[in-house]
């Protein structure tokens, strides 16, 4: 007997080219089958909806109370249908046993980590005050650093630094040094954030190695990965050839239309779309997961490809395929969502307002092979 149901949904697993309505059955904390006519103990009817992996966000801060920009997980999960929030940097080597002890394995949603090579991590983020943690050396941790990502491998999914001039001010690419000999020394992928210069795109890009994440990738000028002609900068095209994942961690000052239309013209899609929510974006721009889908939704993306780059392509960004996927025997995560048409008032992070003709919301949301959401 199944544990759950999710009855004639449309059912869009990218992981495994299914696209149908069908339903979608849970035993044991995992996915248990696919097909028609289902049964089992606690069976939702979610026809007109659509069903897909439970939604990943491969860059969110939610060390709630730890940090001035971290913001509430399970909250955030639910109205973004997301099942795993991946916290990049909130806390570093330093903070990180108090992250792990009072949020992560308090919260009913799975959060994981990027470790951040600072030792307090992201701890001066606020209204009032903004003090780029990369800008003092005398913070790099990266003995600790190795240390706390070796023993918590089962939360930590890699190593994270910010670098720019307003996250590592005139120190350019040295923090970024740092991070990648961490990451290495462990044997983990790399996240950098990058804002503006120094140090330049190319630079960072340059220096990332296969399966590392450059988050913030659709970011405005300067900094940003397209020219003014509106082509794909040489360095970002050779950087996606070696094998760098570039994500969207949309945030406060991260995302502009402009550069996504550049990008999507020339057919470069993001690897990943997240949306980088903390504290000072989360009533907006970035507002939460599903409305970042939504906007490359509206500008032409079609909607398999959008549902992928938060499910699947999450999944192999973090190494970890039993996530992002309805493959019986994955975790039994889902997200239900409608799709709904309209006039949807969009806007990114320099201004530009964007009317979409469609918007996806979270209905529902599926964790360990049971209903979470809503009760």
């Amino acid at each position: 007997m199944l544990d759950t149901v999710l009855r004639g949904g449309r059912v869009i697993d990218p992981s495994q080219g299914i696209d149908a309505i069908t339903d979608v059955g849970f035993a044991n904390g995992k996915v248990a089958a696919i097909g028609p006519g289902l049964t089992g103990s606690d069976v939702r009817d979610v026809s007109g909806k659509i069903v897909t992996p439970g939604l990943i966000d491969l860059h969110t801060h939610v060390y709630w109370g730890g940090t001035s920009l971290g913001i509430d997980a399970e909250e955030f999960c639910r109205t973004s249908g997301v099942t795993t929030a991946i916290d990049t940097g909130s806390a570093g080597p330093g903070n990180f046993p108090g992250f792990r002890k009072h949020v992560i394995e308090k919260s009913q949603v799975r959060i994981l980590a990027y470790l951040h090579v600072s030792h307090a991590g992201i701890y001066g983020f606020s209204n009032r005050v903004m003090i780029g943690e990369s800008q003092d050396m005398r913070l790099m941790d990266p003995i600790t650093a190795a240390e706390v990502a070796d023993a918590n491998r089962d939360v930590i999914v890699g190593i994270k630094v910010r670098v720019g001039a307003h996250a590592s001010g005139d120190q350019g690419t040295a923090p970024l040094n740092i991070a990648l000999q961490v990451a290495e020394e462990v044997g983990m992928p790399l996240m950098a954030h990058i804002d503006d210069p120094p140090p330049s795109y190319e630079e960072v890009i340059g220096m990332l190695r296969p399966g590392d994440v450059l988050t913030h990738a659709f970011r405005p000028f300067p900094n940003a990965p397209c020219t003014a002609q509106g082509t794909v900068k040489p360095a970002v095209l050779a950087a996606r050839k070696k094998g760098v994942l570039f994500d969207i961690g949309h945030g406060m000052g991260s995302f502009a239309f402009k550069t996504a239309r550049a990008m999507l013209a020339n057919g470069f899609m993001p690897d990943t779309i997240s949306s980088d929510v903390h504290a000072l974006c989360i009533n907006g721009p970035a507002f939460d997961q599903v409305t970042t889908l939504s906007k490359f939704l509206c500008m032409g993306t079609p909607l398999n490809e959008v549902i992928r780059a938060s499910t699947e392509r999450a999944a192999f960004a973090l190494k970890r395929p039993e996530l992002g996927s309805l493959k019986p025997g994955s975790v039994g995560d889902a997200t239900v969502l409608s799709l709904e048409d309209g006039a949807f008032d969009y806007v990114d992070v320099v201004g530009e307002h964007l009317t979409g003709r469609q918007r996806l919301f979270s209905r529902g949301v599926v964790v360990g092979g049971h209903w979470w959401w809503p009760h």
